[in-house]
């Protein structure tokens, strides 16, 4: 209007037009957002990753977001020269006018025995769209070969503070404290195609009906008790804790308990006993395996259920026996499980729910 009026003259404005002082645009949209980030489903339902952005300018990331063992956010460094580091992006604190030293590092081991080490810094972290500032993350220099193999360049963790080992805000729970966001909520979609994590809030888009909601009772841990196995309509455990895993590609429980679970499998053999895998005919895969927390019953398809194949006719599956380290009575139950519904994690109601999917 101010080039209109400078171009044409007032008398061109319609009538009760005016050119009205500046506003202050954000007293008008609402810092808090919800943002769905797309997720890619990596080495063939081994991990889902998608982008975020540190810095000023931004860099981009391609990082894998996990719910369960991980608090804090690291990304390699300028510094890695391991050929491990040759196809990441790596973060330049010089390139950025945002980013701050910290004193100290650190050096995060992993179960499998995988570790990364770096220094500390802070920037701003951005996230499809919610974006925070000050975030304490590592800039890592030394990376475990794995992670060299894999796709995405880093972590960024969703468990609760109480286990970060930078003991800082991780970058969801900063979110909500600078009121990036309104709701302390996420929510995962993981499949082949259209997977989705959700920031502050959920996307009923991806869902139908109602979310069952389950206290969460572990500590630090997206934990929740009171859950059985099924097969079909027979029970093989009751009243046991689990973990809800985005970062973990399959179901773990303790060894006795899983090998209970493989005895109402038809055709069963002990595929590896040191790391608990069991397998069964392809032609005859579970198709009604199921957990339930006493609500609906959350049923894993065969497809998801199926780990692959070991020979023409031998299959194995998904849940495998392993000691965690977790407890007798604690399993922990990842992406095959995740597939199957749509996960939400919730730490205004320190909960954690399912929806059927769409």
């Amino acid at each position: 209007m101010i080039n209109l009026e400078c171009n044409m003259g007032h008398e061109v404005f319609n009538e009760g037009a005016e050119i009205m002082p500046l506003t202050n645009y954000s007293q008008l949209v609402p810092h808090n957002k919800r943002q769905g980030e797309k997720l890619t489903d990596e080495a063939g339902d081994q991990y889902w990753a998608g982008p975020i952005a540190i810095g000023t300018p931004g860099k981009n990331f391609l990082m894998d977001f996990d719910s369960a063992w991980f608090t804090d956010l690291w990304v390699p460094s300028v510094n890695c020269t391991s050929s491990y580091c040759t196809q990441k992006d790596k973060y330049n604190s010089a390139m950025s006018k945002s980013g701050s030293p910290k004193s100290g590092s650190f050096t995060i081991h992993y179960g499998d025995g995988l570790t990364v080490s770096g220094p500390v810094y802070t920037d701003i972290v951005s996230v499809a769209g919610v974006m925070v500032r000050n975030q304490y993350f590592l800039p890592v220099s030394t990376i475990s070969p794995s992670f060299g193999s894999q796709v995405d360049d880093g972590i960024l963790g969703l468990a609760f503070p109480a286990i970060s080992n930078l003991h800082q805000s991780p970058f969801f729970n900063t979110a909500k404290t600078q009121s990036a966001v309104k709701n302390s909520v996420f929510g995962f979609m993981l499949a082949k195609s259209g997977s989705e994590l959700y920031l502050g809030g959920t996307d009923s888009s991806l869902y139908t009906g109602s979310i069952e909601y389950h206290t969460v009772t572990g500590s630090g841990f997206w934990q929740i008790k009171g859950a059985s196995i099924l097969i079909g309509s027979n029970t093989t455990q009751s009243g046991i804790q689990t973990i809800i895993d985005s970062g973990t590609t399959i179901i773990y429980g303790p060894p006795s308990q899983v090998a209970a679970f493989y005895k109402n499998i038809p055709g069963l053999k002990v595929y590896d006993s040191n790391n608990g895998f069991y397998s069964f005919p392809c032609g005859s895969v579970p198709s009604n395996v199921a957990f339930s927390w006493g609500g609906k019953t959350w049923t894993i398809s065969a497809a998801n259920f199926n780990f692959g194949k070991i020979s023409a006719t031998q299959c194995i599956g998904a849940i495998a026996g392993q000691d965690l380290g977790l407890s007798s009575n604690t399993w922990l139950l990842g992406d095959s499980f995740m597939k199957n519904v749509y996960s939400v994690f919730s730490f205004d109601s320190n909960s954690v729910g399912f929806a059927t999917l769409k």
